[in-house]
């Protein structure tokens, strides 16, 4: 732990979920693939032991390499779960999933989901939304990271969305919008339940920017990660030598 998150005693326990299947379309083994040493799912998984409200991590999964590993990796507040037959493919709802698996464990009160795919993702972050969305208090019943874009978009058949190509003004004066980046979503398990979806009707938008925003979907993005994260071991290792 760095030591910067500011721990709160008022703070709820929180059961953190991160499914993995064993292959991928894009990315072969991406979950198991070795960044930086170790298994990319180790990232996300210290991560988040290393946010003091979270209880129990949970890993959902189809992979026998992961099951051995995890198994051996890490302590028993990481429960291991072998993903059901009827839950196996990559069409499975994510939603069916996390209902399942909330179910299994017991998983009362805050849940949160993320993804291994998201390595660069800090813990204090992490605090610092489950603290937004504690705070938040009845007005929001889940909450999902964003990014914030001021950026001119258009439908595919060039008709613009969200600017007038007649009154063009700079890009950092357009309207704020926020795209879903999947990095962290926070809800109650029985908002989950009753809507099937682990966003609620009112959800809290949490801005995230910057390199923990960045997820690996293919070849290009596990490149970029990987660069990112050399260039964030580099900086912390500088910094490590200033002290």
């Amino acid at each position: 732990m760095t030591g910067r998150i500011q721990t709160r005693e008022d703070m709820p326990r929180v059961v953190a979920f991160v499914p993995m299947r064993h292959e991928s379309a894009r990315v072969h083994g991406k979950n198991y693939r070795i960044l930086g040493g170790i298994p990319l799912y180790h990232h996300i998984v210290r991560t988040l032991l290393d946010v003091p409200y979270v209880e129990q991590v949970v890993i959902d999964t189809d992979s026998p390499v992961i099951l051995e590993d995890a198994a051996r990796a890490f302590s028993d507040r990481v429960r291991l779960i072998e993903r059901p037959e009827h839950l196996l493919g990559e069409f499975a709802p994510i939603h069916d999933i996390l209902i399942h698996d909330a179910r299994t464990v017991g998983a009362e009160g805050i849940c949160l989901h993320t993804h291994s795919t998201n390595p660069l993702l800090r813990a204090e972050t992490i605090a610092d939304a489950i603290h937004a969305f504690v705070d938040s208090g009845p007005a929001h019943d889940s909450l999902l990271t964003v990014t914030p874009r001021q950026v001119r978009f258009y439908w595919p058949d060039g008709r613009p969305i969200n600017h007038d190509p007649e009154n063009l003004i700079r890009t950092q004066d357009l309207p704020l919008v926020y795209e879903e980046n999947s990095c962290l979503y926070i809800f109650d398990r029985r908002m989950l339940e009753r809507r099937r979806n682990r966003v609620g009707d009112h959800p809290l938008l949490f801005p995230i920017t910057g390199d923990e925003t960045a997820d690996i979907d293919d070849e290009q993005g596990w490149r970029f990660v990987e660069a990112l994260y050399a260039a964030r071991s580099r900086a912390s290792g500088e910094e490590l030598e200033k002290q």
